[in-house]
């Protein structure tokens, strides 16, 4: 007698992930524009154009760290203390990584 097992195809990914992205990068985007937009003229060192890097870089890391939220999505649906310290860590790591994409942003310009 042979067995059949049933393998499951699971998404990698959740419905939710467009709006994560999307969620991601206005934040991103609204975070650094405070800080591009207030500015003024900047240092002469910088150039004419130097508002352009954060104003792409950070939206785009933005939608990264929204891609990482929702991969952890299986973790955050644990049930018990374990799901819950798991999106603790999520929402952490979602703050931590909305940090770091202004830093690396703002790298170089604001900032050197």
């Amino acid at each position: 007698m042979t067995t059949t097992e049933q393998l499951t195809n699971k998404p990698n990914f959740t419905g939710q992930l467009r709006n994560r992205i999307l969620f991601g990068a206005g934040i991103g985007l609204v975070a650094i524009s405070v800080f591009v937009i207030g500015a003024g003229a900047g240092d002469p060192q910088w150039g004419p154009y130097w508002r352009i890097k954060p104003l792409l870089l950070t939206p785009f890391l933005g939608a990264i760290v929204g891609l990482c939220y929702d991969v952890t999505e299986p973790l955050r649906k644990i049930e018990g203390w374990v799901g819950k310290m798991f999106y603790v860590l999520s929402v952490l790591g979602y703050l931590i990584g909305m940090w770091m994409s202004l830093i690396l942003g703002l790298a170089g310009t604001m900032w050197d």
